[in-house]
Parts: structure tokens; C-alpha cells; sequence
């Protein structure tokens, strides 16, 4: 059994949950303890810990303990929320960091496959190698966001480590990376020929500056996603207290947990992934308050991805010089989709990706006579 590879909640958490009032968070949510085991089958939204950290580039042998995290997440106070929650536990480190990833995917793909939303907190951000390698039997493309001031690009050679698990996932087989999506890099931490790189393979990348000036540019890019990977130095250390790896520009608390509460609200996000806690009392207050936001959003979804049917959309077409984009914007939420052309003898996966999440901006600059950029990439990668 898959959840075999999960050890249950510590029973100093369980006692002190037991302490709360029933309005607290922690009395909404089913525990995996020594005695029990949540229903999985009854789950919406599923937290694990991964205790896992030899990926982490400056790794000295630092243990993850994730107790402070949740007793901060479990004091807080619900929304009104229908979603049912299960905390399942931690993953504990394997003898190998191989092992501690296949663990890690077969959970995951369980949940995925069943519909549950994982939560995974865990330490260095390598692990988002085994959430995307869970994808691997679901028959589909993977659209993955990183919220992270580095490409994580690193060398071959490294083989798979914090700064260097995306080169993993777009170089290994089976490839089932559709788009990435990089939000809030900083251009500094970056070399130019990475920066070139992402180009070339038509991914997107979203400086901290443009996110932090107009944060609603990165809703139509979560809303496509499937995996939303946060990596905690892309916070400031004045709001995530990670003063070992001193981070004096990134995001703030409010920026990092509406980006998180954009993931939420994506009917199409299936998982989640908070990386590089380091065990710090701020960390855990602001893990606690980011998790909060994104299962605020999931319970605001509006299930209209991919459409249910198209009476309850208004559809715009306009004629450019070589082209004519196909807008839709929806009478539910007033969000916007654009049409992609797939071109017929390509992948049967790719057939299910017709529509491309995309801002009433870019829909005036169409207007305008000016080609979304998104949409330009989104055909170039499927003309490929």
C-alpha cells in the first residue's frame, strides 16, 4: 500500500489539537495517528510532510521537523469551508534520497488519482522532481509553476538537488512537461544564458518586479497549472525569518499568500508543494498562513475548467492580419480563456488542452493587433 510510506502525526500534535476549541482549524481536519487512518475516500485535501533534506545545496545533515508548522496551521480559524481535510502524516527520509522520492510519488500519484489535492511541506525544493514524476500514469501534460527567485536550472552532473531538479524534469523520459512557469526570479541570481534557455523552449518566466507591481498577472498562469511548487527564498528573510540564506528582495507575506490563493482557486491545480522551511518560528507562521490561503481558494473554485458548456461563456473573435483569436470570458467569474489550434498528428495528450487561461489585457492588446505573447509560445511548443 502506497500510504505505508506515511508515519503518523506526532502524538505531543495530537494533544495539543485536542486542547483547541471545535472553531479552530485543527478540530475540522482527520489525523493519521498510531490507532487511525482517515478515510481516504472522504478527503478533498490531503497535508504531508516529507522530512527530507539532502537535496538542499548547503546540506549539513539539518533534520526538517515540521510540528511548529502544523500547530500553527491548526490554531488558526477556518473559513467557511465544505472541502474535507485529512493531515496523513510525514514521509521519513529513506536510505537514499531515491528511496525518500519514490516514496513520495507513489503517495502523491494515489492521491492524484483518487482527486485528492496534496499539500506536500517538505524540505529542499528537489522533491518537486518526484510530485511531477506522479503525473506520470495520469495521461496527461503537466503544466508546472515555481515560485522561485532561481531557474533551478544547475548542472547535469549534479544530478537532482534544489538548485538543479528542473533540468531533471525536462531532460528525463517519459517527458510529460507541457509548460513551465517561473514567478517572481530575479534576474541577479540568474546567468544569462539561462535566462536565453527559457526562451528557447518557449517557457514563461515573470520577473519579481512586474509580479510585485501587478500581481494579478500571474492568475492566468496558476490557473493553467497543475503543480504550483513555492519555494520559500523567494520571501524576504523579514517575512519568512530565513536568515542563514539572508533573502533581503523577494516577496512579502501578503504577495506569496495571494499567489497561493490564486493556486487554490484554479479548478485545474491538482498539487502543491512548500519548500525550504527551515525549522524557523517565522517560517512556520508564514507556511501556516500560506496553506491557509491556498485551501481558502479551493474551496471558492468555480469548476468551470475545462467548460462544462459553453452557453454560460461569451465568446470574441478577432481578426488579426495572419490570424484570428478565439476569446471566451466567462458570465460566472468574468476570467478569460483563449483558444489554442492544435495541429492534427500530434500527441493524443495534448487534444485536451484547447483553451489557454489569459487576462482581459491581453484581449485588449489582441484588439490592438498585438499577438498574446502566452499564446505565441503555447503554438510554438505545439508546432515543435
Amino acid at each position: 500500500m502506497e500510504f505505508d510510506f506515511l508515519s503518523p502525526v506526532d502524538n505531543e500534535i495530537i494533544q495539543y489539537i485536542n486542547g483547541l476549541s471545535s472553531q479552530h482549524l485543527g478540530s475540522k481536519v482527520t489525523f493519521h495517528t498510531d490507532k487511525d487512518f482517515p478515510d481516504i475516500d472522504k478527503v478533498k485535501i490531503a497535508i504531508i510532510g516529507v522530512l527530507e533534506n539532502r537535496g538542499a545545496v548547503n546540506y549539513v545533515d539539518d533534520e526538517v521537523n515540521l510540528d511548529a508548522v502544523r500547530k500553527e496551521l491548526y490554531g488558526l480559524f477556518p473559513g467557511n469551508w465544505q472541502s474535507s481535510i485529512a493531515d496523513l502524516g510525514d514521509i521519513v527520509p529513506g536510505n537514499s534520497l531515491e528511496d525518500t522520492f519514490f516514496a513520495l510519488q507513489k503517495v502523491a500519484a494515489k492521491l492524484i488519482r483518487k482527486g485528492i489535492i496534496p499539500i506536500v511541506i517538505g524540505g529542499s525544493q528537489d522533491l518537486t522532481y518526484p510530485l511531477y514524476r506522479a503525473y506520470d500514469n495520469q495521461e496527461q501534460m503537466v503544466n508546472l509553476v515555481s515560485i522561485d527567485s532561481k531557474f533551478d536550472f544547475g548542472k547535469q552532473e549534479d544530478g537532482i538537488k534544489a538548485n538543479s531538479y528542473l533540468s531533471k524534469i525536462i531532460l528525463d523520459e517519459p517527458n510529460n512537461l507541457f509548460n513551465y512557469t517561473n514567478i517572481g526570479y530575479q534576474t541577479y541570481y540568474n546567468s544569462q544564458e539561462e535566462i536565453d534557455l527559457i526562451e528557447k523552449l518557449f517557457f514563461d518566466a515573470y520577473r519579481l518586479g512586474e509580479i510585485s507591481n501587478n500581481i494579478e498577472l500571474s492568475e492566468p498562469t496558476l490557473r493553467d497549472a497543475d503543480i504550483v511548487s513555492i519555494d520559500l527564498n523567494a520571501v524576504k528573510s523579514s517575512y519568512s525569518g530565513n536568515f542563514i540564506t539572508f533573502t533581503p528582495n523577494g516577496f512579502d507575506g501578503k504577495e506569496i499568500c495571494s499567489l497561493s490563493r490564486y493556486a487554490g482557486i484554479s479548478d485545474k491545480v491538482s498539487s502543491l508543494g512548500i519548500f525550504n522551511y527551515n525549522n524557523k518560528k517565522e517560517g512556520s507562521v508564514l507556511i501556516s498562513q500560506i496553506i491557509w490561503y491556498f485551501i481558502e481558494g479551493v474551496n471558492y473554485r468555480s469548476n468551470e475548467y475545462p467548460f462544462g458548456t459553453k452557453e454560460n461563456y461569451i465568446k470574441y473573435i478577432v481578426p488579426l492580419e495572419n490570424e484570428e483569436l478565439v476569446f471566451y470570458k466567462s458570465n460566472k467569474t468574468g476570467r478569460w480563456w483563449i483558444e489554442i489550434n492544435f495541429f492534427a498528428g500530434q500527441h493524443n495528450k495534448l487534444k485536451k488542452n484547447t483553451l489557454l487561461s489569459c487576462s482581459h489585457d491581453e484581449y485588449l492588446a489582441a484588439c490592438g493587433n498585438e499577438i498574446p505573447e502566452r499564446w505565441w509560445k503555447a503554438q510554438r511548443k505545439n508546432s515543435i
